[in-house]
């Protein structure tokens, strides 16, 4: 069943791991119903839709998620009449089938509807049932996801290029950077020993850039440091912070620092 108390978010704590995990903003939450294709009853649970992922959470304070799902593929979302208990159901068509969802009732259901179909289709949907309110949070969060989007579509183009056009004004990206979130960094330094021992990624603000490092002391161990975009240099966020005129440079003194190797993800596509 669903709680009957207005939902709280979560302390902020818990926001900043949740942040740190999934490595993308937040548009909107709340209680959420869900049940895949082939599953015959509902589970509640605490629902974060981050740029176009839904983050299901068993209660509102569990930092990590135990499921997520990618709905950047959307063909479709269907309502359903209320039920005898006010709620309200309607259905994500995807590509790889479809998701059932169910929201406390009308308004919360035409929220949720509203922000799924404003981050997939980048554009806010003409509902009039939708309050003033309501349609300028999603003009923001629409916004955002397009300033998000611009970003990604910019890093992978320039780290697909090996050469940048002579009229660029941005430099040609250094070969370690990867347009992932610091969960897939981790998991692609995990996963790949054999392969570099740091990767250069977007900052989780979409502004600046981070970078993760995987070191070889007693044990192996990755950490995390903000490379700020300050001017024409970039300024990495240390105790004695260290300012240097490119991120190829950036790049080259952690791999100094930390004795490592800079070589290709080659698993990685």
């Amino acid at each position: 069943d669903q709680p009957e108390a207005i939902p709280q978010p979560a302390p902020r704590r818990i926001s900043q791991e949740r942040q740190r995990i999934t490595g993308l903003p937040l548009y909107f939450q709340g209680y959420l119903a869900m049940r895949h294709s082939g599953c015959q009853e509902f589970r509640p649970y605490w629902t974060e839709l981050r740029g176009t992922m839904l983050f299901f959470y068993d209660d509102m304070k569990a930092p990590t998620y135990s499921q997520k799902v990618d709905i950047s593929a959307l063909t479709s979302a269907t309502s359903i009449s209320p039920d005898e208990n006010g709620s309200v159901q309607f259905i994500l068509m995807l590509s790889n089938g479809k998701l059932e969802l169910k929201a406390t009732d009308c308004e919360h259901g035409r929220e949720w509807k509203g922000f799924i179909l404003t981050v997939t289709k980048l554009s806010v949907p003409p509902d009039e049932s939708l309050l003033p309110e309501q349609l300028t949070r999603m003009q923001e969060v629409l916004e955002k996801e397009k300033k998000r989007r611009i970003m990604l579509n910019d890093c992978s183009s320039t780290s697909l290029s090996s050469k940048s056009p002579p009229s660029s004004t941005l430099a040609t990206m250094p070969a370690c950077f990867y347009a992932v979130s610091r969960q897939k960094a981790i998991e692609m330094l995990e996963k790949n020993p054999s392969c570099g021992n740091l990767i250069l990624r977007p900052g989780s603000d979409s502004k600046n850039y981070a970078i993760t490092v995987r070191q070889e002391l007693d044990s192996p161990r990755l950490k995390h440091y903000r490379v700020m975009s300050k001017g024409t240099s970039y300024v990495i966020e240390l105790e004695r912070r260290v300012t240097l005129p490119s991120l190829q440079d950036v790049v080259n003194y952690f791999v100094t620092q930390t004795r490592g190797i800079l070589k290709p993800f080659v698993t990685q596509t």
